[in-house]
């Protein structure tokens, strides 16, 4: 999910945090976490009508909360109910004070592990124990969450009990929700907890310097959790590193003496390969956007042979690059062409023809229906023979092949194989005019 801050002011602003509208929570419940399902038990035990409960919590897991906006005492969310109608729901949470607040934080910063857990993303219940043991109730309990609603609900009504379902899940991934909900933003809360503990280290090595002078056996240095949780709240990051343009280089191996087993052209390739690939991670951990991108999945052993094989190294590389892989070296030409065309999902396509008792029927229904009206004309609607994923032009050398992402590969028969043809289309009819064209150069 992801979120964004507005802050107002200079000092001690008030935080906003938007949470942009989750997807539907079909095949999962809701709170993970004890302190989501305490959340939950609270808004259950204050809650008069289970009806309104219940519909509310079904609203939430169709996705019918729009932005949750959380700010100290309050949480918003425009909601549609059954009529399509959206009605602004907030529910209401009593801030502490300021002196609660003095409690709480010397308190976390009393245990290190506290400050731990909550940059982990955790609440112990320890840690709401010990709050409690200073007169502070962190979570909410019977009668704490006060529902307003535009539909004019007295209690809580189903929307603003589908406002705290979806905040619920909120809650699970990060208990900073909950604090900002009583009154303070993470940033705010980790500085004042970082100069807690930066005075209490100094203190401690205080004491120690005395110790020392009067010659007491106490041992030196901090407990180990301390001095953890004193590294673990730092201030902000220095900028970010220039971004990388510089192209990858590295030394060239000029023959000299031969080196026994070793394939200078295989050892020069990787080199190269190693060099190119550490500066694009580079360039993509330093762009403004890395955070957000999705992991990449690993390669396999076959795929990053075919991506090698496609910088076009010397005949015995390619040979080996084959024999690694248990694969005949003749198997490469196909890959690498499909490879340049689209990566690993194009790769994917040329070795994979799945078919209707996959996981992905309704994507192969949805082909089949595509063929079916592709062509306005029936006169001029090629005939197929159908194997899975792959329908073969009767009388022509010319395939076409659907991937699992519902895109079109066009295909042509050369040497007595199939061969990638183009790049994936949205259609049938505009990859086979691909195939259509004239022949693709062999790789």
């Amino acid at each position: 999910m992801s979120e964004y801050d507005h802050m107002s002011g200079d000092a001690a602003p008030e935080l906003e945090r938007i949470f942009e509208a989750m997807p539907p929570a079909r095949g999962r419940g809701f709170a993970r976490t004890w302190w989501g399902q305490t959340w939950l038990k609270a808004l259950e035990d204050t809650a008069l009508d289970g009806r309104q409960l219940k519909q509310g919590r079904k609203y939430a897991r169709e996705g019918a909360v729009g932005a949750v906006s959380v700010r100290p005492g309050r949480i918003t969310a425009m909601v549609r109910g059954n009529d399509r109608v959206p009605y602004r729901a907030d529910v209401l949470l009593r801030e502490l004070d300021e002196d609660e607040w003095d409690r709480l934080l010397e308190m976390i910063a009393d245990e290190a592990g506290h400050i731990a857990a909550l940059l982990d993303r955790d609440m112990p219940p320890t840690l709401v124990e010990d709050a409690a043991g200073a007169g502070i109730e962190l979570l909410p309990g019977i009668g704490d969450l006060e529902p307003e609603c535009g539909c004019d609900a007295w209690d809580h009504c189903h929307h603003t009990a589908a406002l705290s379902y979806q905040v619920a899940r909120l809650l699970d991934e990060d208990p900073f929700v909950l604090l900002l909900m009583r009154g303070r933003g993470e940033r705010e809360v980790l500085d004042d907890l970082q100069a807690r503990s930066t005075a209490k280290a100094a203190q401690a090595a205080a004491g120690q310097d005395r110790a020392e002078r009067e010659g007491s056996d106490e041992p030196e240095g901090v407990p180990a959790q301390e001095a953890y949780a004193l590294g673990a709240v730092l201030p902000p990051l220095p900028e970010p590193l220039p971004p990388v343009t510089d192209d990858a280089r590295v030394a060239v191996y000029d023959g000299g003496t031969e080196a026994p087993g070793v394939d200078v052209g295989a050892l020069e390739l990787l080199a190269a390969d190693t060099a190119e690939r550490a500066r694009r991670m580079l360039a993509e951990a330093l762009s403004p956007d890395h955070a957000h991108r999705p992991v990449p999945a690993p390669l396999s052993q076959w795929q990053d042979a075919v991506r090698l094989a496609s910088s076009r190294p010397g005949r015995s590389v390619t040979a080996r690059l084959a024999e690694g892989c248990d694969r005949p070296e003749r198997d490469l030409g196909p890959a690498v062409r499909a490879w340049e065309f689209g990566g690993a999902a194009a790769l994917e396509v040329l070795e994979t023809d799945w078919s209707s008792d996959s996981p992905e029927e309704a994507v192969l229904a949805r082909a089949r229906a595509q063929v079916d009206s592709a062509w306005a004309d029936d006169d001029a609607r090629p005939r197929f023979r159908t194997s899975g994923s792959r329908w073969t032009v009767v009388g022509a050398d010319a395939q076409l092949r659907c991937g699992r992402d519902g895109r079109w590969w066009p295909y042509r028969k050369e040497r007595g194989r199939w061969w990638p043809a183009g790049n994936a289309e949205h259609g049938p009819a505009s990859a086979l005019a691909v195939v259509l064209e004239g022949p693709e150069s062999s790789g």
